[in-house]
């Protein structure tokens, strides 16, 4: 014979407060189909006890009078009993809510404790110890090396850096052409082309 396996079925999470809850729902409805039977009941048996009058049976339209008075005091009982059911259902779920904000706020402060044991006290206060000597001993490092350089050497490091900083610039041409002499040196060459050119021999008539 085979064995089956199957899935393991979750939890159920219906609680008991749910499980009386449902049963206060279940016997409003109840009610509210016994109102509406005793109602139409009541139209019923007045129009029976009408007909019974007419008829001349005069007591037996009282017989039925009286039955419709008590189904009318029965229908008032049951106005009351469905106005505490309903405030009951409403109890009890205002109290699961209840409920389940005191457990949230029971589950948030042993969280908030799980961190604040985590955090060492010491161990915080040896980490700002030792970001306060670290500070403080940059501090002494700074004011020593500002100490040791005299106001010549402050000049000469800001020499230093302008020099730097004028290396780092684009060169500019350091000599500017002369228009004049330009002009001359052009005369030139025009009178240099001018005296390279020969007269060309005329041929003398016999």
């Amino acid at each position: 014979m085979g064995i089956i396996f199957g899935k393991k079925k979750p939890a159920s999470r219906i609680t008991a407060q749910d499980k009386a809850v449902l049963q206060l729902k279940q016997q409003r409805d109840k009610l509210h189909q016994y109102q509406v039977k005793i109602e139409n009941s009541l139209v019923s048996d007045r129009e029976i006890a009408r007909k019974l009058l007419a008829k001349g049976q005069k007591e037996r339209a009282k017989l039925l009078l009286k039955k419709k008075r008590y189904q009318e005091q029965l229908l008032a009982k049951t106005d009351g009993q469905l106005e505490n059911l309903e405030k009951l259902a409403h109890d009890i779920e205002y109290a699961q809510i209840e409920l389940q904000v005191v457990e949230g706020l029971k589950q948030g402060n042993e969280a908030l404790k799980r961190v604040n044991d985590a955090i060492n006290i010491e161990d915080i206060e040896r980490i700002l110890d030792e970001t306060r000597e670290a500070k403080e001993k940059q501090d002494e490092i700074s004011s020593l090396l500002s100490g040791v350089l005299t106001e010549e050497d402050e000049q000469a490091v800001e020499d230093e850096l302008a020099d730097i900083l004028k290396q780092q610039l684009p060169e500019v041409p350091s000599s500017r052409i002369n228009e004049s002499e330009f002009i001359e040196e052009e005369e030139l060459t025009k009178k240099d082309k001018s005296m390279q050119k020969k007269p060309e021999p005329v041929a003398l008539e016999a």
